[in-house]
C-alpha cells in the first residue's frame, strides 16, 4: 500500500522537543513502515523518516520566524495534492486545511482529528464529512456533529521510554506553560503536599509564566528546567514519584500521561476529557477533581505497582497497537471506495 502522511510544519518531525501532533505523525509513519507499507511522509526539509520525505518549508515555522505559516502551510498542502495521484490513501494529521482539497482529487484521505482548537474551525469538519473518514484520538473528543470510522489511540514507541523501578522523591510537571494545562495548580499540589516540584516545558503563555509561575520559581522546591527534549523528558519522567496533570479543560490526549506511565511513573489528573480512557484509577494513578484530592492522592502513591503502569501502557498504547487501528481503517476507506 503507498501512504502518503501529512505532518504538520509548526515544528520538526518528529520534534526536537515540543511538538505533539508532529510526533504522532512521525510515530504512524514509522509504524507503517516497519508493517511494510510504503510510505512518503510530507513534513519539513530537516524531518527524519525512514520512508521518503517530500517537503517544501525548509524547517518549522514555529522554529523560524523569517518563515509566515499562512504561505509555508499552503505550499505545504498544495505540494501535497498535486501528488495525490500516487497514492493509494492519504492520511492527514493536519487539521482542516488539507480537506478543502479533497473534493477536488480521487484519492481517499483519512483525517486524524488530534482535537479542536475552537468550535469555529467545525463547518469545515462538517462539509467535508461524507468524504472525510475522520478518526478521533480518544472516545471524548468526539463531535456529535461528526461521523467517525473509528478511534484509534495515540501510540508510543516503547522502546523510547525505560521503566524506572526506583523514582527520585519529586513531582514532576510536564507540559505546556499554559492556563489550559495546570502548571499553577500543579505548583499549589507541591506545596500543599510538601513534595519538590520540576516543571518541564514550552512557555506558551508568557504573561501566565511571568505571573503565575515565576513567582515561585527557586532552586530548591519549585525549579523550572525548560523544554526538554527526548533524553531529558526519558530521565525526568522516569524518576518521577508522579506526573501531575492538572488540567482545565477537555484534553483530547495526554502523550505525557501515556510516556509517563511507558517509564513506570503514576499520573494523578484531575478528571476530564481523555483523561478516563488513560488512566486506571487506583492502578495507574488517580483521577481527582481538585487540588485537595490531588493531595491527598499523593499519600497512595505508594501503594501504585509501578511495573504494572509500563505492562498497562505498553498493552494500550503501544506504536503497534495504533498501527494496526490504523491499518483497519485504511482496509475499510479503501472497501468502501471500490
Amino acid at each position: 500500500m503507498k501512504i502518503a502522511v501529512v505532518s504538520p510544519i509548526s515544528w520538526r518531525t518528529p520534534p526536537r522537543k515540543y511538538g505533539p501532533w508532529e510526533q504522532v505523525a512521525s510515530n504512524i509513519a514509522e509504524g507503517l513502515i516497519e508493517s511494510g507499507h510504503d510510505v512518503t511522509l510530507f513534513a519539513t526539509r530537516d524531518s527524519i523518516t525512514k520512508g521518503k520525505l517530500e517537503y517544501v518549508c525548509p524547517r518549522g515555522y514555529s522554529e523560524d520566524s523569517e518563515l509566515d505559516p499562512k504561505v509555508e502551510e499552503c505550499l505545504h498542502i498544495s505540494h501535497l495534492m498535486e501528488q495525490s495521484s500516487k497514492f493509494d490513501l492519504i492520511h492527514n494529521n493536519f487539521d482542516f486545511l488539507p480537506l478543502t482539497y479533497s473534493g477536488l482529487i480521487k484519492t481517499p484521505m483519512v483525517t486524524t482529528i488530534h482535537g479542536f482548537s475552537s468550535q469555529k474551525i467545525l463547518p469545515v469538519y462538517k462539509k467535508y464529512n461524507p468524504i472525510g473518514n475522520y478518526v478521533s484520538i480518544s472516545d471524548s473528543n468526539r463531535s456529535l456533529e461528526l461521523d467517525y470510522v473509528a478511534t484509534v489511540y495515540n501510540g508510543i514507541n516503547t522502546g523510547e521510554f525505560t521503566f524506572q523501578a526506583q523514582p527520585k522523591d519529586y513531582l514532576l510537571y510536564f507540559g505546556r506553560i499554559h492556563p489550559d494545562k495546570g502548571t499553577y495548580e500543579s505548583i499549589q499540589i507541591a506545596k500543599q503536599s510538601g513534595r519538590k516540584l520540576i516543571i518541564s516545558g514550552l512557555i506558551q503563555d508568557q504573561g501566565y509564566f511571568e505571573n503565575k509561575i515565576e513567582p515561585y520559581l527557586n532552586e530548591k522546591d519549585v525549579v523550572y528546567v525548560g523544554n526538554s527534549g527526548p533524553v531529558e523528558r526519558d530521565k525526568l519522567l522516569g524518576e518521577a514519584v508522579a506526573l501531575l496533570h492538572p488540567i482545565g479543560f477537555e484534553e483530547p490526549f495526554g502523550l505525557s500521561v501515556v510516556e509517563s506511565m511507558l517509564c513506570g511513573t503514576p499520573v494523578i489528573a484531575f478528571n476530564k476529557g481523555s483523561m478516563p480512557e488513560l488512566i486506571l484509577d487506583g492502578k495507574t494513578g488517580f483521577l481527582v477533581n481538585s487540588i485537595p484530592e490531588a493531595v491527598e492522592s499523593i499519600n497512595k502513591i505508594k501503594f501504585i505497582d509501578r511495573k504494572f503502569c509500563r505492562e498497562y501502557a505498553s498493552e494500550k498504547f503501544s506504536r503497534q497497537k495504533m498501527i494496526e487501528g490504523y491499518l483497519e481503517v485504511y482496509r475499510k476507506v479503501l472497501k468502501a471506495k471500490k
